[in-house]
């Protein structure tokens, strides 16, 4: 256990920022498994947006530091190869 002052408060800032960490992970995590299981049914309508809302929370993390940019980067084109070209591109044309 700590014991001087500001060991006492290193310790309660690491622990806020731990679940903070946690919450944030289990999201990020939980949005990649709704974007595997609509790319699953194969629909645009279903593929379009949570692919975007995929993106601005890889990008938002990246951010924060809870990510590396080129970890981020990597992660949406790993994504976006998965999805269909007739898909992609019904993506694309509706946001154009």
């Amino acid at each position: 256990m700590p014991s001087t002052p500001s060991a006492k408060k290193a310790l309660r800032k690491s622990q806020v920022r731990r679940l903070r960490n946690r919450s944030r992970r289990s999201s990020l995590r939980t949005l990649l498994r709704k974007f595997r299981e609509s790319l699953e049914s194969n629909d645009a309508a279903t593929i379009g947006p949570v692919w975007k809302s995929v993106v601005k929370r890889l990008d938002q993390e990246a951010a924060r530091g809870m990510l590396h940019k080129n970890t981020a980067s990597r992660g949406k084109k790993r994504l976006a190869k998965r999805i269909p070209s007739d898909v992609w591109k019904q993506i694309h044309a509706k946001s154009a």
